[in-house]
């Protein structure tokens, strides 16, 4: 068996559903991300323009100078029609299905590291190595794409024919010869337009980037100000993240297998009850997300986006839980809470 080979096969032990391999090679679409920044379509996350993770970004062996080849993994979470209906009467939010469960910054480097040490083992030596999961200074779906795990779709998310798209991505450089597995070279997208058609806030670009400026998983997780007012109507329920550009696409109808038990749904994440929720303080949102990706947005963050989300579906009902948090010396919180009060009592 080569090495390739094992290394692949011991992934798979380890929970990743895909390997590839590909090379060190610049990436050919850089200057296209590099015009996409250009343009301000990153928003406030101004890190993505540091030069030097831009040039690493360019150039793999910034990164690790003895890369030789790159080992590309992927592993799936659960698909978001798989929640199921809430059973109670208040209303309740949506979650993007990567953050029902254990947060994969926490699972996945574990496998990483245990991946590095079996190709040392094997190899009988110490090898060069340096692994990310979503985040390092990588483009992970062009690598992805190039190791033959699948497209980049016109929603921007890396897409297997199988598998569809529902998964995380994760990188090793490693300074050792492996045998390139041949690039996925076929659009599958064909004509379909659904995820274009499908987002609320018409954030996917017909250049198959997004403009994350009104991209509903950028404004819930990393946009730190207040929520836009021309789209706070069209976020809907969503309080952590976004599924529906993936939900609508038809490859996703044949993602059939297993997600990883790792990231299975904790109780009340998927569809949290918003009253419930925007009554949290700030220790009791650290406690109970201490180890979602949910953690990510913050308490303040996560509470703004709740409130969003009752002043589009809350009623009458939900007035007495948003004048109870206004009592939260959280200005952002406040401005949000104003808003969908207002909201509630137009619909009344």
């Amino acid at each position: 068996m080569s090495l390739a080979q094992a290394i692949k096969n011991e992934a798979r032990r380890l929970g990743f559903t895909l390997a590839g391999i590909t090379s060190a090679e610049p990436p050919p679409h850089f200057e296209t991300y590099k015009h996409w920044l250009a343009l301000g379509r990153n928003g406030s996350m101004g890190y993505l323009t540091n030069g030097h993770a831009l040039e690493r970004r360019r150039n793999p062996r910034l990164i690790l100078p003895e890369c030789r080849s790159i080992l590309v993994l992927a592993a799936r979470y659960p698909n978001p029609d798989s929640a199921g209906r809430p059973s109670g009467s208040s209303p309740t939010g949506l979650v993007a299905a990567y953050a029902w469960g254990r947060d994969y910054h926490l699972v996945l480097p574990e496998r990483l590291k245990a991946l590095v040490d079996f190709i040392e083992h094997y190899a009988g030596y110490s090898v060069p190595n340096h692994y990310y999961t979503d985040t390092g200074p990588l483009l992970e779906r062009e690598l992805a794409q190039r190791a033959g795990l699948g497209w980049i779709g016109r929603n921007t998310c890396l897409i297997h024919p199988r598998l569809g798209s529902y998964f995380f991505l994760a990188e090793i450089l490693l300074g050792i010869d492996l045998e390139p597995d041949l690039p996925f070279t076929v659009d599958r997208c064909g004509t379909c337009t659904r995820c274009i058609q499908a987002c609320p806030t018409a954030c996917i670009l017909p250049d198959r980037t997004l403009d994350a400026r009104r991209c509903i998983s950028y404004l819930t997780i990393e946009y730190k100000g207040g929520l836009p007012a021309d789209l706070r109507p069209l976020m809907g329920r969503w309080v952590f993240g976004c599924d529906i550009c993936q939900m609508v696409c038809p490859w996703n109808r044949f993602a059939t297998e297993a997600y990883d038990p790792a990231f299975s749904a904790v109780p009340g994440i998927p569809s949290p009850d918003l009253e419930r929720e925007l009554a949290l303080t700030r220790q009791e949102f650290n406690r109970k997300f201490k180890h979602s990706p949910i953690r990510r947005s913050h308490w303040a963050g996560y509470l703004r986006n709740v409130a969003a989300a009752l002043g589009n579906t809350g009623s009458a009902q939900s007035l007495a839980a948003l004048n109870a948090a206004l009592q939260m010396d959280e200005p952002l919180i406040h401005e949000q809470i104003f808003w969908a009060i207002e909201q509630l009592r137009r619909r009344s």
